[in-house]
């Protein structure tokens, strides 16, 4: 399985972030070890003097080169992400998406209708570079921006109610969608650092998001072990929950 994390600044991360991508890599290394590969045509971090994405200084100097790969940017959004998505999957061979994105796109660049249309035009690109890719698709976290702007606030939650309907409408047996959860526990106060980006327990929570849909929904590797995470069980899936 090739795996390609796609995102804005919650997933590129910062220089001196561990990063979701790692708790994913760590959760992977578990469950799926030597059947997996993570793609990318990036492996930097965002480095806040330069404005760029030229550090790599992850907190975990470990981090292996190869796991590293991603298409996320600071700033970046479904509008910048969906003509590039085919041309990455085609020369990456990605087939499962882990999607983080939607935050920017609202806050700076499109509404939640747009946004919702520039998703269908990211699908349907990265569906004819690869007819049988998977996709997990983790809605809009609002952040501090949201608590203080009411219209900010229900763009966030049109968009996610238009993103969940998009799923719905375009998910196929070819080509599993896959809406995530966001986490219960999931707190802007505590699991972030400044009310958007997450800190350590903010990544151990989205990791955990996207690894406890695959595996609950797909069957795919295992339930996420790592800390600091609080799960749901997948509005998807009936009967009890078999997570511990």
């Amino acid at each position: 399985m090739r795996f390609l994390f796609v995102g804005d600044s919650m997933t590129i991360g910062r220089a001196g972030d561990f990063t979701w991508r790692y708790r994913m890599w760590r959760h992977l290394e578990t469950v799926l070890p030597g059947a997996y590969e993570i793609v990318g045509p990036r492996t930097a971090l965002y480095e806040t003097g330069s404005d760029a994405a030229v550090s790599y200084a992850y907190a975990d100097p470990l981090f292996p080169a190869g796991a590293r790969r991603h298409l996320a940017g600071w700033g970046e959004g479904w509008l910048h992400m969906a003509p590039l998505i085919g041309p990455t999957v085609t020369a990456t061979g990605a087939d499962v998406l882990l999607i983080s994105l939607g935050l920017i796109d609202l806050g700076f660049y499109t509404n939640s209708d747009q946004t919702a249309e520039n998703v269908r035009a990211f699908l349907a690109s990265a569906r004819a570079a690869n007819p049988r890719v998977r996709a997990v698709l983790l809605p809009v976290i609002p952040n501090v921006r949201a608590e203080a702007e009411a219209p900010f606030a229900a763009e966030c939650a049109r968009f996610n109610e238009l993103l969940a309907k998009t799923v719905a409408d375009l998910d196929s047996a070819a080509s599993p969608l896959l809406l995530g959860s966001v986490p219960e526990s999931y707190d802007i106060h505590t699991d972030t650092y400044d009310g958007t980006h997450p800190g350590p327990t903010g990544e151990h929570k989205l990791a955990a998001a996207f690894a406890d849909a695959m595996h609950q929904a797909w069957g795919v590797g295992g339930p996420y072990r790592g800390e600091g995470v609080g799960r749901t069980r997948h509005p998807r899936l009936q009967g009890p929950d078999p997570l511990p």
